[in-house]
């Protein structure tokens, strides 16, 4: 079911929708509404990311799917949680409130990078919230040490991340614009340039509060913490709980997480399909969004039966 060439340029130029508040019982959250007469789907950015990283995958799911996709406590538009909590399970509470009190029926999940864990801790612990899991690159296991990737746990530590992310803030924003797109794609020029002017607004916006640093370093911490759990809860126990239809992508020119993990974790998920994008980055559904799209039919039309559609090398 792809969208056509005319669909997919046309897509391209659509502006994505404006920021809504969704007021819940414990905290406010920003999101971007897809709405049609579809089953309901949530979508979940990673590390530095906000809701606008999904602009193109959701309206490619037309009237198949009514999205919404939310900023994260202390990302986009929200404001930082009420508690502090930057934890992965801290972020997927947000989540399950917001599926709870504003969705109120099963969604289809998705999630990027540390949405992807986020994801991943919904499904397993709240299985009666979620009717599909696609996780896109998820933050799942530390990555092998790399010129992309090398600084993450060194901003992570108390203090050294904090002088990190000012000097890093004193660079001009299309410079930062510039360095991530370079990071999480294989080639930048796939983007649509609409995509990168709302990008570079949304980082002008944010460079006026005072707790974005913040919020991504903790969370950052947050990611790693994750990695060191030896309990119930980690994250290779989590993922033979989950029991929905799960599509696990990755991109075997990622820089940030290693398309080798995809063996591992497609082999944990029970009920689970597992592709890797020979020509994609960290953000296959920024960059691929029309592939995205299709594994993700395959998954719920149950076209295709479990596949691995490339080997990591």
């Amino acid at each position: 079911m792809s969208v056509s060439q005319a669909d997919r340029v046309e897509i391209s130029q659509r502006p994505s929708p404006g920021i809504e508040e969704c007021w819940l019982e414990n905290r406010l959250l920003a999101m971007r509404r897809f709405e049609s007469d579809g089953t309901p789907a949530v979508m979940i950015h990673g590390l530095g990311g906000t809701s606008l990283n999904w602009t193109d995958l959701a309206y490619g799911f037309g009237d198949r799917l009514s999205t919404y996709v939310i900023d994260l406590p202390g990302f986009g538009a929200s404001p930082p949680p009420r508690d502090g909590d930057y934890s992965i399970p801290g972020h997927a509470q947000a989540v399950v409130d917001f599926i709870d009190e504003y969705v109120q029926q099963p969604v289809h999940l998705f999630g990027n990078s540390m949405g992807g864990a986020i994801a991943l801790q919904i499904a397993a612990r709240f299985p009666d919230r979620v009717r599909s899991n696609t996780m896109v690159s998820p933050a799942l296991a530390p990555g092998r040490p790399n010129l992309s990737n090398i600084h993450m746990p060194v901003i992570a530590i108390p203090g050294v991340g904090e002088r990190f992310i000012a000097r890093y803030y004193e660079n001009p924003v299309d410079k930062r614009v510039n360095d991530t797109l370079q990071t999480v794609f294989v080639d930048p020029s796939r983007y649509p340039a609409l995509r990168i002017a709302e990008m570079t607004q949304e980082i002008e916006r944010r460079d006026r509060l005072t707790y974005p640093a913040d919020a991504f370093m903790q969370s950052l911490r947050g990611i790693i913490k994750t990695y060191a759990d030896k309990g119930p809860n980690r994250i290779t126990e989590l993922a033979k709980r989950v029991k929905c239809p799960t599509l696990l992508v990755y991109g075997r020119r990622d820089k940030l997480v290693s398309s080798k993990s995809a063996h591992k974790m497609g082999n944990l998920i029970p009920d689970s399909r597992v592709v890797i994008l020979p020509d994609s980055g960290h953000v296959a559904q920024m960059e691929h969004p029309d592939e995205v799209m299709d594994y993700w039919f395959d998954l719920i039309d149950g076209i295709h039966p479990r596949t691995l559609t490339a080997t990591a090398e």
